[in-house]
């Protein structure tokens, strides 16, 4: 019989635990888990921003800050396909991830002159590296960008306000030209528009509040760059708003304080004038546009050409052109212009009519636009708003926006030639006649005069005296022949008298002069004097103090 072996029995043993050794490396899994979570959660978008140039850019150092906050870090630096510019990838952190939109602002931050300021001076220790300026706008999120060239003018969110200032030359304002207000620099310039250079150009005008509330409707902007030399009664006056305004340009503003007018809102528009004369001389208030038709020639007349009521200013011309009028079937000459609507103060409660019925009114009353001459020596023309009182009836047009307002040629030449008519005709009207009659018969009066008796005895009578006024003369020439002999002795007698008068002056001056004995013992009794009235002033002392000593005489008991 075959044994069958005996099976081992299964014995369960206790499970050993796991060693120490491995403590050590799930510890260093746990930490570098940790990490890895705490750099992705701390880690942003990545984005890629356009530049011109890297200049200064380092990947993996050069880093992304907002008001000094590091807000990335490059990652890479390539050039574009087109090899035009580089392309800048940013790793950037979570705090940034909101601020990246379509209108947040990125340019790389160097040592460089912008707009009259040094900026970038603390690169030059830490190196180039890119700065972002975010928008307090809303606007929509963004991952790629393209960089400024040159830094913002305003690199914070400072409270103010934008305005647009249309001008036809910029002259000698720049990127971050100051902006005045009273002498205060209140603003800055951050650019201007080019599309529509073809009309103006506008600049954006930056004021930082609480001065921009000092901005009205009202309000005139004027160029206050560089110097101005006056040459008036008081000698020469010169005139510069700032050093920082003559080497950078600037733009001054004021707002009068006798109109009531509402505050200018964000991106209110303005003419922006060429000086500070021409400002004040457009004056302050709302502007009319206005239109006039003139028969025959306006050579001369250029826009800019001023508009005037009893001399003075009150607007300017703004365009002269050529039309076809159906009406008239001719060519007209339509002269476009605009005047300060409020430069005659009060004239709106005198009428007693509304604001928008004052043109109308001074043209029914006689106001009509007349074209003279500025410039007898250069042709230049002006338009003289005048009231002509014979003028035929007419009234106030409008088209659309612009009101028409009917001319006058009796202004100018006509003017001139209308004066001289009247001139003459006061000529005319002078009674020559009896003018001329009263002169023939003064002039036979007067010569019946001069031939009458009366004439003929008075000569006579002048003859006489003459003769008697010739005989006085000879006798006085006769008696002082005499006395005119003496005159030599008696000059003689004069100089002895006076040479006996110097001898005497010589006398005294060696007797009694600086050099005499008299003067020595004068200038050794002087001391002598002064050394007596000294004891006699102890001695007055002594006695103050001792006025017993005149009795008991003095004890020399060593004390006063």
């Amino acid at each position: 019989m075959t044994s069958v072996p005996e099976l081992p029995t299964a014995v369960r043993q206790k499970g050993r635990r796991i060693p120490l050794v491995w403590i050590v490396p799930l510890l260093t899994a746990l930490i570098a888990a940790w990490l890895a979570w705490n750099t992705l959660s701390k880690r942003g978008p990545t984005i890629t921003i356009t530049f011109d140039s890297a200049q200064g850019l380092q990947a993996g150092q050069s880093q992304l800050k907002y008001k000094d906050v590091t807000m990335g870090t490059v990652q890479s630096i390539a050039i574009s396909d087109d090899l035009s510019q580089v392309i800048v990838t940013v790793q950037t952190t979570r705090e940034a991830e909101r601020l990246l939109t379509d209108k947040t602002v990125f340019w790389v931050v160097k040592p460089q002159l912008f707009a009259g300021r040094v900026s970038g001076l603390d690169t030059l220790l830490s190196g180039s590296y890119i700065g972002m300026l975010p928008s307090t706008q809303p606007g929509t999120s963004e991952r790629h960008f393209t960089g400024s060239r040159n830094p913002p003018i305003l690199q914070t969110n400072e409270p103010g306000t934008v305005f647009k200032l249309h001008t036809k030359n910029v002259g000698s304002i720049s990127l971050g030209s100051p902006v005045f207000y009273r002498n205060l620099e209140v603003g800055t310039v951050l650019g201007w528009d080019l599309h529509d250079m073809a009309r103006h150009v506008t600049v954006h005008t930056f004021v930082r509040a609480p001065f921009d509330r000092y901005v009205h409707d009202d309000s005139l902007f004027w160029n206050a760059s560089g110097i101005s030399v006056k040459l008036g009664v008081d000698g020469v006056k010169v005139e510069m708003e700032s050093v920082k305004a003559l080497l950078l340009g600037g733009i001054a503003f004021d707002t009068p304080v006798d109109v009531a007018s509402p505050r200018a809102k964000a991106d209110a528009e303005f003419q922006l004038y060429a000086s500070h004369d021409a400002a004040i001389g457009a004056g302050f208030g709302r502007h009319i546009h206005l239109m006039s038709t003139f028969e025959g020639s306006v050579a001369g007349l250029d826009p800019g050409a001023d508009v005037t009521l009893h001399g003075l200013k009150i607007g300017e011309v703004t365009r002269v052109g050529l039309e076809y009028d159906p009406k008239l079937d001719k060519i007209i000459a339509p002269v476009h212009y605009i005047v300060e609507a409020d430069r005659i103060s009060n004239v709106t409660a005198h009428m007693a009519v509304p604001p928008g019925a004052v043109a109308a009114e001074m043209v029914k009353r006689g106001f009509r636009a007349t074209l003279q001459s500025a410039n007898l020596l250069t042709g230049k023309k002006l338009i003289a708003i005048e009231m002509m009182p014979d003028a035929a009836p007419a009234e106030l047009g409008r088209e659309g926006d612009v009101f028409v307002v009917p001319s006058s040629n009796a202004g100018g030449f006509e003017s001139i030639t209308r004066g001289a008519g009247e001139l003459l005709a006061k000529i005319n009207s002078i009674d020559f006649a009896s003018i001329g009659a009263n002169i023939t018969s003064a002039s036979k009066g007067l010569s019946q005069t001069l031939n009458g008796p009366e004439i003929k005895q008075t000569l006579a009578s002048l003859d006489a005296s003459m003769k008697d006024v010739q005989a006085f003369t000879r006798r006085l020439d006769t008696k002082a022949g005499p006395a005119l002999d003496k005159l030599p002795e008696m000059a003689n007698q004069l100089e002895e008298a006076l040479a006996r008068i110097n001898k005497l002056v010589g006398s005294v001056n060696s007797a009694y002069g600086g050099d005499s004995r008299f003067s020595r013992e004068l200038d050794r009794l002087l001391p002598q004097l002064n050394e007596m009235a000294r004891s006699f002033r102890a001695l007055a002392d002594l006695l103050a103090r001792h006025p017993e000593a005149l009795i008991k005489g003095r004890t020399n008991t060593g004390k006063e």
